[in-house]
């Protein structure tokens, strides 16, 4: 199935119990069991949700996972994956880096215990070096967040994988709709779904994808006992944000374009970071990584530009 049907159809099909063909919100805490004796599918919404459930099958699909897991932010993502480390371990992550992952790794994760290593992922043998047999996780955005750095996944993962190291990759700038990490030997794939995914700026929302069983079942125990899922109707704003993500994603990406030709012409303008760049240091790698390169533009401004561009 080609992505834009992923992305505008139910999976499997229509809602099971009423036959609705646009999922709908189970806005709901608890459920009654069918049956004095059954099991239930469902019990209470934080460990199980058919909206959420939807949604995460939805991102599993678009990412050709075997699982995803939904929370209540990217943040929340992040925090749930970095729960699978203890005191001791290590993790080598891309120098360029989202500030609120930053945040989350410097502050809080390292004063328990765990040493984290701010890294330039396009050395390598660099990245080769800094592993130590504490090192749990090598994290890595690409795009990353702001200066667009492009790390080449097939490379970074091969040496995950000589090592037994697990690998994550923030595609939130990407989307999956221009880049699957799984399918370049990622382990994980986190995505910010407030971003594009969710497409329009009304909620907050985070994924993990992933193909292992095992770390699935984990992880699915952190997102239950930790609690920070979201709620049905955040997920259905997801559900529908979705399907238009392949249209916009090409809008997008001939926007951001032209937007960083014009920069890259303009006599205040000193750098333009846009991997669509043949000049940009990743355009390459983003050229076989990629199925576009994105949305997002940064630039930096000339000496004593400030002041102009404040004018503006």
């Amino acid at each position: 199935m080609e992505f834009p049907t992923k992305a505008i159809h139910m999976l499997p099909g229509p809602d099971a119990n009423t036959g609705a063909v646009t999922f709908p919100i189970y806005q709901t805490s608890t459920f009654a069991r069918r049956s004095a004796n059954a099991k239930a599918e469902y019990e209470y919404s934080r460990t199980a949700n058919p909206t959420r459930d939807a949604l995460q099958d939805k991102i599993a699909a678009l990412e050709n996972g075997a699982h995803c897991l939904c929370f209540s932010s990217g943040v929340a993502a992040t925090d749930a994956l970095l729960r699978i480390l203890r005191p001791g371990d290590e993790v080598i992550v891309s120098r360029d880096l989202y500030g609120g992952s930053y945040r989350l790794m410097s502050r809080l994760y390292q004063s328990y215990g765990i040493h984290f290593s701010f890294i330039g992922m396009d050395d390598e043998s660099a990245v080769e070096r800094a592993i130590t047999p504490a090192t749990r996780l090598l994290w890595i955005e690409t795009p990353s967040n702001p200066l667009l750095k492009v790390t080449d996944i097939m490379s970074i993962s091969n040496i995950a994988k000589r090592h037994d190291v697990l690998l994550a990759v923030d595609s939130t700038f990407a989307s999956p709709c221009l880049q699957n990490p799984l399918a370049l030997g990622a382990d994980v794939v986190v995505h910010s779904v407030s971003k594009y995914i969710g497409g329009h700026s009304d909620l907050v929302l985070g994924a993990l994808v992933l193909n292992d069983d095992d770390l699935a079942a984990s992880l699915a125990y952190i997102q239950n006992a930790g609690g920070a899922i979201p709620g049905p109707q955040d997920c259905f704003l997801a559900l529908r944000g979705v399907k238009t993500l392949d249209v916009r994603m090409e809008r997008h990406c001939g926007n951001a374009m032209r937007v960083a030709e014009y920069l890259q012409g303009h006599s205040l303008v000193s750098k333009v970071f846009y991997p669509g760049l043949r000049s940009s240091p990743g355009h390459a790698i983003a050229s076989r990584q990629m199925r576009g390169f994105g949305g997002m533009v940064s630039f930096e401004l000339q000496t004593g530009a400030t002041s102009a561009a404040s004018r503006v």
